[in-house]
């Protein structure tokens, strides 16, 4: 993928899972990728794999980091040209029982920990005439789902930032756009039907439990997800922006 050739990429929560998956991705494509994320450990071991040419830690909830990360980064390996806004993790609890906290938290980390590290990049953007802003957002950002509302209400909002910024930006040369994953194969997935095999159901009826929510009847993989992203930061791209690409569900 030329077009990507010697580009900057920035991708948070690119130590692991579907942000490493994504790295990988870009790195194979040709770009120069830095992760950040707040694990020494698990960044360093992505970086000494291939999957990154360097990290930066940052907290994505901390502004003043962000933009310290992103200083760094670009020093290393020039402006960004594409930033994948991938860190988050969720928060799974009924509604009666969800507390002002778990929203906070999820909001934290899925609305401001998209938007501090895109005001860290846009301008820069905008002043050299490209970008690519890319937010790894979920199915439940397009509908609900139970027991997740602090989750599903954190990524509801990263869409309509999606969408805001893209009206702003539109005719600078940047894009925004979001990538909505289904279940995706995962170290939480796993650790979810490994809680509920403990609790006296079978592994078997564990993963189907989201595998039949999976209309190819499969969960994602991250390399899936990743390839979506790809897509969204190619040339075929170019006149996306404020769109959103559904992978391994039936959409809203």
């Amino acid at each position: 993928m030329a077009s990507i050739e010697g580009k900057h990429a920035l991708v948070t929560g690119g130590g692991r899972g579907i942000g490493r998956a994504i790295a990988a991705a870009l790195t194979a494509a040709g770009a120069s990728v830095s992760i950040m994320g707040r694990g020494e450990k698990t960044l360093a071991e992505a970086v000494g794999a291939g999957a990154a040419a360097g990290y930066v830690i940052a907290d994505v909830t901390d502004v003043a980091a962000v933009n310290a990360a992103v200083k760094q980064a670009a020093a290393a390996r020039g402006p960004v040209d594409l930033l994948i806004a991938n860190a988050g993790t969720a928060t799974a609890v009924p509604f009666a029982k969800a507390t002002p906290d778990q929203f906070r938290d999820m909001f934290e980390q899925h609305v401001l920990g998209m938007m501090h590290p895109a005001q860290a990049v846009l301008g820069d953007m905008i002043k050299r005439g490209f970008g690519r802003i890319v937010a790894v957002a979920s199915i439940v950002a397009l509908r609900a789902s139970p027991n997740v509302s602090p989750y599903t209400t954190a990524k509801h909002a990263m869409l309509g930032l999606v969408r805001s910024i893209a009206v702003e930006t539109a005719g600078t040369g940047v894009t925004v756009n979001a990538v909505c994953p289904g279940f995706v194969d995962t170290d939480l997935i796993r650790g979810t039907v490994e809680q509920m095999v403990k609790r006296g159901t079978s592994r078997e009826e564990a993963m189907s439990r989201f595998t039949s929510q999976v209309p190819v009847g499969r969960l994602v993989t991250p390399q899936e997800v990743a390839e979506a992203v790809l897509y969204f930061c190619s040339p075929a791209a170019g006149a996306a922006t404020g769109a959103t690409l559904v992978i391994g569900a039936d959409g809203a």
